[in-house]
This record gives C-alpha cells, sequence and structure tokens, in this order.
C-alpha cells in the first residue's frame, strides 16, 4: 500500500505527558558529547535563571519522534516503517526544556509529495508544557518506493 496522502494536513491528538527527568537530560547530554554544566549540575542552571537542569536543543528529538509513532504506526497511513530514512530534522525552541517538565506533544502532517517515486513527509510537532510553548520540531521523513521505483 502507498504512503496514504489523504493525511497531509492531519493533526493528531496531543500526545503525553512526557515527564522529563534530570537523569535524562544528563544521559542524553552524555550520549551527545556536551559536559555543559546546565545540563548536570541543578545549582549551575538555577544560578543561570533556570528552575533545573536544561536539556541539550536536540534532546526534543526524543520527544517528538515519540510523537511522530502515532502517525507512522497508523496502518490507514501506508508507511512501512522499514522502509523509512530519516531525512531532517529542525528545532525552534521557545524556551528551554527543563528537569520536571510535563511536556505534550501535537503532531501534524503538514505536507506529503512524490518524488522520484519516493514518498516525502514533513512533519511538525509542537511541544508544550503547561499550554506554554516550548519547541517547534519539523521533520522530513522518506519512505522508500519499490526497488523498481
Amino acid at each position: 500500500m502507498p504512503v496514504n496522502a489523504d493525511f497531509q494536513g492531519r493533526s493528531y491528538p496531543p500526545s503525553g505527558p512526557y515527564a522529563v527527568s534530570a537523569a535524562d537530560i544528563a544521559a542524553f547530554a552524555d550520549a551527545v558529547g556536551s559536559d555543559d554544566p546546565l545540563h548536570h549540575d541543578a545549582e549551575v542552571a538555577r544560578a543561570a535563571g533556570h528552575a533545573d537542569v536544561i536539556a541539550p536543543p536536540t534532546f526534543a528529538v526524543t520527544l517528538a519522534q515519540r510523537c511522530d509513532a502515532a502517525y507512522v504506526q497508523d496502518p490507514d497511513s501506508g508507511i512501512d516503517y522499514s522502509r523509512v530514512v530519516h531525512g531532517e530534522q529542525r528545532f525552534v525552541h521557545h524556551r528551554p526544556i527543563t528537569a520536571g517538565d510535563e511536556v505534550l506533544g501535537t503532531l501534524t502532517v503538514d505536507s506529503i509529495r512524490s518524488a522520484g517515486g519516493h514518498a516525502m513527509i514533513a512533519t511538525r510537532t509542537e511541544l508544550t508544557v503547561e499550554g506554554e510553548p516550548v519547541c517547534t520540531s519539523t521533520s522530513t521523513i522518506v519512505v522508500r518506493g519499490g526497488e523498481d521505483a
């Protein structure tokens, strides 16, 4: 089944909440090689004006991908995950993601287009905490066509 173009413009109900802990932030910071004390030391983060440690900017992908799952796993979407290639990811941060946040994410399928036998899908995830915008994550995935595409 090909990717269902009727999903263009569809928004999914908010998913989550996703609890963000200091341990999650520290583990992600370690994984990306950040030794910035804002990601590891609550006292340093508070002295800088934050409520607790803050996440590296790309931490938002861990939350956005949880939201993307609603679309990618929707049997009517026509997406064969074994054929998905991640194309691009961008973030617009409205404020840092902070330990103690309970994040909700709302996914919208912005566009679906065909290119060279493949489906190019652009999604947008709005991450919020108690209704406050935290981050807008945009992503492009490519669903590879068949072997003859």
